[in-house]
């Protein structure tokens, strides 16, 4: 398990010194950490760092170090990427220019400390926002980190972080936070791409790369360019990731993404030894066994079949790791385990998925598109065709498509604030809390919308990473990668139009396009996508007790934010009703079990 801690401070004043090095002593003692860089003003240490895997890049002349793995983008075209080496002349481009060169010239996962221009250090995270970048500050130390629990058993010193209830309320109402700002007081994030100041510096954050400028790039429009484009980076990157390790476990729905994946490093592609898991549990939709296998055949690889825990009890929950947001625990249930075993067994040091399919071939069941070539090419003879995609693609008619199509260009784009989710438990008392200022609203997504709707959602959707830790299994879990996710692959996705992304009316419809040979025929042409809602029910209801107890007289009933009469009537009503609504439920057990971990204040809710 890869992190960091470094600790920044003002090194111009001479009595400064004396917390950080204090500091590191008590992380020093434990044989876990050593120190990756220490220079007047910035101690970077480390812990898990592994050859080939997670690394540590020193800046000639003592000018920085970038932390994690890294790969140049010129290398794209190699069969085999060259392992890294900053020498003087790249260190020397890196700190000229604040780093931009890094993002610019070089990809992967990593977090960069860099000397600023007009002296003291900056940290700089890379685009895929895969490594978690948090940042606190105690008498006169920055301190910057991966990951809360260690930081908080290994500084016993540190005042324990109180909670930020409009955070809270935002993430119950809209989901996860685009901010800076975290639920915790006093820690914010670094955003992907961007570079913060850290020591004495008054000089403000700037995020250097976001999904929106990417998007407003020059399009990729041209089917044939796009198509090769897509199939050659698709692999490149999986086979870059998949080059760092000598066992990998895959996790194979036998969905699109994870095949396309998949065929990227079958048998004779990679020298690593991959080996597939396929979790399944009763259901309609929850056993895609059968796409698994043919997956799994075409590759050659082996395939595992795994039975989710049926049993899986939710008071685990409450043992997660402490973490500056609340998580979510649904995609684990039943399955981190098995993982954290499976890894063992097979000596795999790394789970690929392919996570982040969905955004990045655009899986959305809307009209999008078409509004999206209106805004982008105009009236022209293209727009029936467009205007026919889009229809199939939202399954409605293609008059409707293209009424919608001409609203959208003539009163507006995408809005820059999300809508709440679905569900009725939050008060309305909790969504002006999570609404005022916008300021849990990242801040690359401007008030005037600079991008047609289609693009705009797709941009969002990619603005916010996916877990790098489990808060369960912690050092016992393979490290998640998700190989889609990767920045040279992002930013090609966002250059191309929608319309391209989904020419014939089907989601994925490029992606299919490029991978069709590769693919079983099943696979390719399936319009059906697997899930484990059956499973999220069947825990919830075996777990009802212990649901109830833990929200009706909870931290988010006492502050207000979920209405106790209508979770009481939800967690004591008909089991079909309480079904349709498990993923509600989830979610407030989630942010429930988070708010224990913390100090309680003295907020009271609204009298009854």
């Amino acid at each position: 398990m890869f992190r960091y801690i470094a600790l920044a401070w003002d090194d111009t004043l001479p009595s400064a010194e004396t917390m950080p090095r204090r500091l590191a002593l008590q992380l020093l003692a434990s044989s876990a950490w050593e120190t990756a860089f220490l220079r007047p003003g910035l101690h970077v240490l480390v812990a898990g760092a592994a050859p080939g895997i997670n690394e540590v890049y020193p800046l000639q002349d003592e000018q920085g170090v970038v932390l994690g793995k890294l790969f140049r983008l010129g290398d794209l075209t190699q069969a085999s990427p060259r392992p890294v080496v900053l020498d003087a002349r790249d260190s020397d481009a890196i700190v000229r220019s604040g780093g931009r060169a890094l993002v610019r010239d070089y990809w992967g996962r990593h977090i960069s400390f860099l000397r600023g221009p007009s002296g003291g250090f900056h940290v700089l995270r890379d685009p895929s926002g895969t490594l978690p970048c948090f940042l606190m500050h105690f008498e006169g130390v920055a301190i910057v980190f991966s990951w809360l629990e260690e930081v908080l058993a290994t500084m016993p010193g540190l005042p324990r972080p109180t909670v930020n209830a409009d955070a809270v309320a935002a993430q119950l109402v809209f989901g996860e936070l685009g901010s800076r700002e975290t639920a915790l007081r006093g820690i914010t994030q670094v955003l992907q791409g961007e570079v913060v100041p850290l020591g004495g510096s008054a000089e403000p954050g700037a995020l250097l790369w976001n999904a929106i400028e990417q998007a407003q790039l020059a399009p990729v429009e041209d089917l044939a360019e796009a198509t090769e484009a897509l199939r050659h980076t698709v692999r490149a990157c999986a086979q870059a990731w998949a080059g760092c390790y000598d066992s990998i476990l895959f996790r194979l729905s036998g969905g699109v993404d994870s095949s396309i994946l998949l065929s990227c490093l079958a048998r004779g592609l990679t020298p690593a030894r991959v080996t597939c898991i396929n979790y399944h549990s009763p259901g309609i939709d929850s056993d895609e066994r059968c796409y698994a296998r043919l997956a799994a055949a075409r590759a050659q690889r082996e395939l595992i079949e795994c039975e989710r825990i049926a049993g899986f009890r939710l008071e685990s929950i409450l043992h997660a790791a402490p973490t500056p947001t609340p998580g979510n625990h649904v995609g684990r249930m039943g399955s981190a385990q098995m993982d954290a075993e499976l890894a063992a067994a097979h000596g795999a040091s790394a789970m690929f998925t392919g996570g982040g399919g969905d955004q990045l071939f655009f899986e959305f069941r809307h009209c999008w598109p078409a509004a999206d070539y209106l805004c982008l090419r105009g009236l022209d003879r293209g727009f029936a065709a467009a205007a026919m995609d889009a229809a199939r693609l939202g399954q409605m008619s293609v008059w409707r498509a293209m009424r919608l199509a001409v609203a959208d260009r003539l009163h507006g784009r995408a809005s820059t604030q999300a809508a709440p989710r679905s569900g009725n438990l939050f008060t309305e008392a909790a969504v002006a809390q999570a609404t005022q200022g916008n300021r849990f609203r990242h801040p690359a997504l401007q008030p005037d919308g600079c991008l047609p709707i289609g693009k705009r959602t797709q941009a969002r959707q990619l603005m916010y990473p996916m877990n790098y830790y489990d808060p369960f299994e912690r050092e016992a879990a393979p490290e998640m990668l998700n190989p889609l996710l990767s920045q040279p692959l992002v930013e090609l996705c966002l250059r191309i139009p929608t319309y391209v992304l989904t020419q014939g009316g089907r989601g994925r419809a490029l992606a299919r396009r490029a991978f069709a040979a590769e693919l079983p025929p099943e696979i390719a042409t399936r319009r059906s996508k697997g899930g484990m809602e059956e499973h999220i029910r069947a825990v919830l209801l075996d777990n009802l007790d212990f649901a109830q107890g833990l929200l009706l007289d909870g931290e988010l009933v006492r502050r207000g934010l979920i209405d106790r009469a209508r979770a009481e009537a939800l967690l004591c009503g008909e089991p079909a009703t309480l079904a349709s609504r498990a993923g509600e439920v989830h979610t407030s057990l989630a942010i429930e079990a988070w708010l224990r971990h913390w100090p309680s204040d003295q907020v009271q809710g609204p009298a009854a």
